[in-house]
């Protein structure tokens, strides 16, 4: 098991996250491990999954706004060319997540899932103290996990399922 001050370094960075992104007026849905956790299953996770709009203005003011914070893209390319090439990405190059990290603290990470679009999920608003959080929904998260097939996706839906119950 993790020591507290894990949760609450996380906690504290996905609260920069959001808060970086609600200023650039970017909407987003956590998804993800941290998606599974904030609904009320157990599950530890790192990096922080992000869903956006599929649109170039999202993943412009994405890209501005996670810079802001620190975060460096993994790989060479721009928000323009990630939007521009998403396609191609994800079926030539098997790109499935536009991955920032902190350079100074490698252990902050943010995934932009690059193979959904938010604008067809559906999502749950929940309260975190002074700041509201944007979750994918339990089923939305579930049907993304699916489609995933991991061998971790097929346990968070396990989980998932067993809190609709």
């Amino acid at each position: 098991m993790q020591p507290h001050w894990y949760i609450l370094v996380y906690t504290v960075f996905i609260f920069k996250v959001v808060a970086a992104l609600k200023n650039a007026k970017v909407n987003y849905a956590i998804v993800g491990g941290f998606a599974v956790a904030l609904h009320g299953a157990v599950r530890g996770t790192v990096d922080v999954d992000l869903v956006i709009g599929l649109t170039k203005p999202d993943y412009l003011a994405t890209e501005e706004a996670l810079k802001n914070l620190g975060l460096e893209p993994r790989l060479p390319v721009r928000a323009e060319q990630i939007f521009d090439f998403h396609e191609e990405y994800r079926k030539n190059k098997n790109l499935v997540a536009w991955s920032f990290y902190n350079p100074q603290n490698p252990s902050e990470i943010v995934d932009i899932i690059i193979t959904h679009d938010l604008k067809k999920m559906k999502t749950k608003k929940i309260s975190a103290g002074k700041i509201t959080l944007n979750l994918l929904s339990i089923d939305s998260l579930i049907s993304m996990k699916k489609e995933s097939g991991r061998p971790q996706d097929l346990e968070d839906i396990k989980a998932l399922q067993k809190l609709k119950i």
